[in-house]
């Protein structure tokens, strides 16, 4: 199993964060963590816990700035909102990072907030209304989705003839230098919702992220889910052993962390069981050094399932 670290938590004074999220970018790496995961918001989200006013950094700046701190580690946004950036302007971002950190990159991308967003005025803790950021309906962004990986493949094949979709148009969607992965990097898509998401997957994706939360909903969820993805791939003639299976997964480590890591690695092979083949963690209240070693410890288990 592969074993990848999510910072989504800068709990430290300003000045302080660049140094910080460079340390645990250079452990992970060093020590052979297999990804570096950052999340694509612009205010922090409630899923962690912290009020939006919380410090959230723009994640392709931030996987910039980490790519340059490391060496092997694979690097990617878990995930990017197709409503954030044009298609055009985000394949070319995530193909320079690819080239600039010598093949790092996964792609990974969603429709965004699995809901009809609702205006919420000044004050609001909604990121794309705060900043102005046009945020369709959940339908036209699943809409927009599947152009954008329309487009994704078409730039990394080279074909830089005219894209007419219903959302985008590119009269010539050029991408030079091309990445250098091939056929291109991973495309990862977030989210387990049955009649789109995972449709997306089978047909344009190399990889899915589900939700692995315990005491939620995505608790009993995850195997039913890969279910739905192999009859998915089935129906459009897709080999489902293709597709790496990731899960998004944030511990409590508590007071004892080894204790934690060791509660970690069991959950682990808990969900190889289930066909897990990658585990993306960000800790509850974010990293420190004694988290970050408990888990670096255990990696040569984690490899071993």
């Amino acid at each position: 199993m592969k074993l990848g670290i999510g910072i989504v938590e800068f709990p430290w004074p300003t000045a302080e964060i660049g140094p910080r999220a460079a340390s645990i970018a250079r452990v992970a790496d060093e020590a052979g963590a297999d990804s570096l995961w950052v999340m694509d918001h612009f205010f922090q989200i409630r899923v962690t816990g912290l009020p939006p006013e919380s410090p959230m950094l723009e994640a392709y700046g931030l996987l910039g700035f980490l790519g340059g701190q490391t060496r092997r580690i694979r690097l990617g946004t878990l995930v990017t909102s197709v409503s954030y950036r044009h298609p055009g302007v985000l394949i070319k971002t995530v193909t320079s990072l690819d080239v600039l950190t010598g093949g790092r990159m996964y792609f990974g991308v969603g429709a965004g907030a699995p809901f009809n967003a609702e205006p919420q005025g000044p004050g609001t803790a909604f990121e794309a209304e705060g900043l102005g950021i046009p945020f369709g309906s959940l339908a036209e962004r699943f809409e927009r989705l599947e152009e954008t990986l329309q487009i994704a493949h078409q730039m990394w094949r080279g074909d830089d003839s005219p894209y007419e979709g219903e959302h985008y148009r590119l009269v010539r969607p050029l991408n030079s230098p091309d990445s250098l992965q091939r056929p291109h990097p991973p495309i990862l898509i977030g989210g387990g919702g049955e009649r789109k998401t995972l449709r997306l997957v089978a047909r344009y994706a190399d990889a899915c992220n589900l939700f692995d939360f315990p005491g939620t909903e995505y608790e009993t969820s995850i195997e039913h889910k890969l279910a739905v993805l192999r009859e998915h791939c089935e129906s459009v003639g897709r080999d489902y052993a293709e597709i790496e299976k990731t899960v998004a997964s944030n511990p409590d480590f508590g007071d004892d962390r080894k204790a934690g890591a060791s509660a970690l690695l069991a959950h682990l092979h808990e969900l190889a069981e289930l066909g897990i083949d990658h585990v993306l963690i960000s800790p509850r209240g974010g990293w420190d050094e004694a988290t970050l070693d408990a888990v670096t410890a255990i990696l040569p288990d984690v490899h071993a399932i």
